[in-house]
């Protein structure tokens, strides 16, 4: 950064980390024995402005990349497009492996921002639960390398009626606090409405 950024008040922006993933599985513990949500085994990645001959071949290449693990059984990735023309690609894996999802959505992370597609690299989302089956995301910012948690209410599907558990998500950031890179501006909370990997 330079003289004259500094005294323009601009600051360089956060490279992208995404070894800041690695530490979701032990944050999982803590958000389990801190406010009683546990992993889904749901998890996805979001970009944007990828189509044609370059999106075919990138499908592939994801598929290529998570089918090397063979203990799937069916298909290991799905991609859909949100009303926001924004590509997610969603990832299973057993609800008790979370190393394992963690895995699959860093490397996938890794091939899109080694293949180029950095800059259209939104947030990965890794799905949460408590007993009552109320949805809980931990969302990572590629751009910030931050985490904040995104709580849908319940029943709050269609547009007019969307709303979020305030609450529940600033319990969810102060249990994560030493776990996780929180994100600390909460304008920066953006709400992932219908998420793939926020509910099945």
């Amino acid at each position: 950064m330079g003289l004259l950024d500094t005294i323009l008040g601009r600051s360089k922006p956060v490279r992208p980390d995404l070894d800041q993933l690695f530490a979701v599985p032990s944050a999982a513990l803590t958000l389990q024995a801190g406010v009683g949500f546990t992993p889904t085994g749901l998890g996805s990645v979001c970009f944007a402005g990828v189509e044609g001959g370059n999106f075919a071949r990138l499908r592939q290449d994801v598929r290529e990349l998570l089918d090397a693990d063979t203990g799937r059984g069916g298909a290991p990735v799905e991609f859909s497009e949100d009303s926001y023309g924004y590509t997610w690609l969603l990832a299973r894996q057993p609800a008790d492996d979370v190393a394992a999802l963690v895995n699959d959505l860093h490397a996938v992370n890794t091939l899109l921002q080694d293949g180029g597609f950095g800059p259209h690299l939104l947030c990965s989302l890794i799905g949460f639960e408590d007993t009552r089956q109320r949805p809980l995301a931990l969302v990572y910012l590629y751009k910030r390398g931050t985490f904040y948690p995104f709580a849908p209410r319940p029943g709050t599907g269609t547009r007019a009626s969307e709303k979020r558990d305030n609450q529940l998500e600033l319990q969810a950031k102060a249990a994560l606090g030493d776990d996780l890179r929180m994100e600390q501006d909460l304008a920066r909370w953006f709400p992932v409405w219908g998420a793939p990997g926020l509910t099945d």
